[in-house]
C-alpha cells in the first residue's frame, strides 16, 4: 500500500486510477470474505485504509488547486 507522501507526488489522474484499482480490490476481497475464501481478513482493513488515504490526498490536491 502506498504511503500518503508517495501519493502526494502523483497527479489527479493517477490518483483517480489508484483509487479505482483499490476499490476493485476491496470489492473482490469482500466477495471472497462473504464466500468464506478469504483467510487473511486483515487485507480488508488495509485496503480500506489505503482507499481513505487516497481519497484524502485527492481532496487535498483538489482544494489546493481551487
Amino acid at each position: 500500500m502506498n504511503k500518503a507522501s508517495e501519493l502526494r507526488g502523483k497527479d489527479v489522474q493517477s490518483l483517480n486510477k489508484e483509487l479505482d484499482e483499490l476499490q476493485q480490490k476491496h470489492f473482490k476481497l469482500k466477495m471472497q470474505h462473504g464466500s468464506g475464501q478469504l483467510n487473511n481478513t486483515d487485507q480488508l482493513r488495509k485496503v480500506r485504509k489505503a482507499i481513505a488515504r487516497a481519497r484524502t490526498v485527492l481532496n487535498e490536491t483538489k482544494r489546493a488547486s481551487s
